[in-house]
């Protein structure tokens, strides 16, 4: 009964943002945002500790301001993903301006499997939809089920309203390994935290557990790492530089080889946050081990 509460709420959620247009809902978005850091503050405390550990040389109050950015930033990507079933394959493409979609293009027509990597940073859910009309490739997308099945089949609805494809997360990599080796092009986020006996990487000057699920289909499949992050301009425009993880000069050594080469795109998820820290969601505990 919670499930179908929650989802029927949802639900006149999505309908208000069409009702109201997506202009209007994104700039009630600052609403939203100011409600849960001030009042209802979920994960506040995380997000200050995660910044303070980031940014140690940032004062409080510019930790602050980083950290109520951050709750504006999904707050708006929360109602732009509300607003997607009602997007037409025009807006959907023109919402993001991808400066070099021919770094897939190229690397698709090589007969390769692609892996494409973004980040909860912008609005990673209009990335894969956006980026992949534009190149009119289908995009395999990894996706985690939420704790409410019904919002999970909505959300799947709105992701392969297009061209996607989802693909659940809980398969088995053998699924993953066999998309890349069929020469598809796999979509997914990477930066949530591994797992306590995981793999570590330096991530702003501290070890941080990741998964290395990217570098060992990469490794195995041949297919090149292709990070690509949507970073939210001042007209809620998104703009997308996709960036080929470098995979020369790798150690001998096959656990090295894993290890570096997810140094290599964690150094860049790190160089894209850097730029623009209050765009990324800070909510998950990076260093909890």
């Amino acid at each position: 009964m919670k499930n179908i509460s929650e989802y029927i709420l949802f639900l006149g959620l999505s309908y208000l943002t069409r009702l109201i247009g997506l202009n209007l809902s994104r700039r009630f978005s600052f609403f939203i945002a100011f409600l849960f850091y001030y009042f209802i503050p979920i994960r506040k405390k995380t997000v200050l500790e995660n910044l303070t550990n980031a940014f140690p040389e940032y004062s409080e109050r510019k930790i602050k301001k980083i950290a109520f950015d951050s709750y504006k930033s999904f707050s708006i990507a929360l109602v732009e993903i509300l607003y997607m079933p009602y997007m037409d394959k025009d807006e959907i493409k023109k919402i993001v301006f991808c400066s070099n979609p021919d770094v897939i293009t190229k690397r698709f027509n090589e007969k390769n499997g692609v892996i494409l990597l973004s980040a909860h940073y912008g609005n990673w859910e209009y990335c894969a939809a956006s980026v992949s009309v534009q190149v009119n490739i289908p995009f395999k997308v990894i996706v985690k089920s939420q704790r409410n099945p019904y919002v999970t089949q909505w959300l799947n609805r709105a992701r392969t309203k297009w061209i996607n494809e989802v693909v659940p997360l809980g398969i088995s990599i053998r699924q993953i390994y066999k998309e890349l080796k069929e020469k598809s092009i796999v979509a997914m986020v990477a930066d949530q935290r591994g797992p306590a006996e995981g793999m570590r990487v330096n991530f702003f000057g501290r070890k941080v557990s990741i998964y290395p699920g990217p570098a060992i289909l990469s490794l195995k499949t041949n297919a090149p790492i292709i990070y690509g992050i949507n970073v939210r301009q001042q007209n809620f425009q998104y703009k997308t530089f996709l960036y080929e993880i470098n995979r020369d000069n790798l150690p001998q050594n096959e656990d090295e080889k894993i290890v570096e080469l997810s140094q290599r795109h964690a150094s860049y998820l790190e160089k894209v946050i850097r730029e623009n820290p209050g765009q990324w969601l800070w909510m998950h505990k990076l260093w909890k081990y």
